[in-house]
């Protein structure tokens, strides 16, 4: 399965398309309903999420795990040993194991070029730091109202973005 356009390469990323925004923000929309109506699906139940980082735990790391599990995901934290110094046999073999392993996997504090490269070897959604505030779905959050606080929205948001690229 190939990765979706908000999958895998930084430049996919930054150009989500008007198709995508608002797939993204209906998808983040009906999410944010069911959680206020307190029907909240549990539509990844059975998947396995990667969450390969180079840092310390933080506030996009929980993100991630709280998206996903809340829509009843497993997430896998891992520290990955790869670097741009890494053969290119490394990175296929990683790349190729977590394919294996997982639905999809976020990739956080790891180089650009790295996280593209395991993108194009994972045969999964590889995302390039889409818990991060810098990432551009993360801006959507804002246009989902101010019903919930701004940190749910931005949760509804990247969960659309997990059903849309994984479901």
């Amino acid at each position: 399965m190939p990765p979706s356009n908000n999958a895998c390469s930084p430049e996919a990323e930054l150009q989500l398309s008007p198709l995508n925004v608002a797939s993204l923000l209906s998808h983040a929309r009906i999410l944010q309903r069911a959680a206020l109506d307190g029907t909240t699906r549990q539509l990844l139940r059975g998947k396995n999420l990667g969450l390969l980082c180079e840092t310390q735990p933080d506030e996009a790391q929980a993100l991630f795990r709280r998206a996903a599990e809340e829509l009843g995901a497993h997430v896998a934290v891992m520290r990955s040993s790869l670097s741009r110094a890494s053969t290119p046999q490394e990175v296929q073999h990683t790349a190729r194991m977590l394919g294996r392993l997982y639905e999809a996997v976020e990739c956080q504090g790891l180089d650009p070029v790295l996280v593209r490269h395991i993108g194009l070897h994972a045969g999964i959604p590889v995302f390039d730091g889409a818990a991060t505030k810098d990432h551009p779905a993360d801006r959507l959050a804002e246009l989902l109202g101010d019903a919930m606080p701004l940190a749910d929205n931005r949760r509804f948001v990247l969960q659309a973005l997990l059903l849309d690229a994984i479901a």
